[in-house]
């Protein structure tokens, strides 16, 4: 009994952790600081900024231009990104713990490239729109 528990337990671990292991070894994405998130910015043309936090910490402070896509509804909503194939996305969420799931989402549907911001907003020393 112990044994299954155990292994339960290892197959929950890593269920809950493979999204950000998948993104640290995918070739297609980028995973950047908040301060090369201000270059990329600046210096990327077509770039769009996907932000995967809810509704709520959208109106707290996000940064201009981004989309407001939380992560439970990137799946249902794919379509919309549907427009942005081929131009370079950021993807970033509060702290860097729900944007892998999303930056998955993305891979599966075949778009980016992608850069994710490891440690989201909060790793973000750029200006902020309230």
């Amino acid at each position: 009994m112990n044994d299954i528990i155990t292994v339960l337990g290892v197959l929950l671990i890593i269920y809950m952790l493979y999204p950000k292991i998948a993104i640290k070894f995918n070739k297609n994405i980028k995973n950047i600081t908040g301060v090369e998130a201000v270059n990329l910015i600046k210096d990327t043309k077509n770039l769009v900024i996907i932000d995967v936090r809810n509704k709520a910490e959208y109106k707290s402070g996000h940064i201009n231009g981004s989309i407001l896509m939380p992560v439970q509804e990137i799946s249902s909503r794919i379509n919309e990104l549907e427009k942005y194939r081929g131009k370079p996305l950021l993807v970033h969420c509060a702290s860097g713990g729900r944007s892998p799931k999303a930056v998955n989402i993305l891979l599966k549907n075949k778009l980016g490239p992608i850069y994710h911001m490891n440690h989201g907003l909060s790793g973000f020393p750029g200006k902020v729109i309230r």
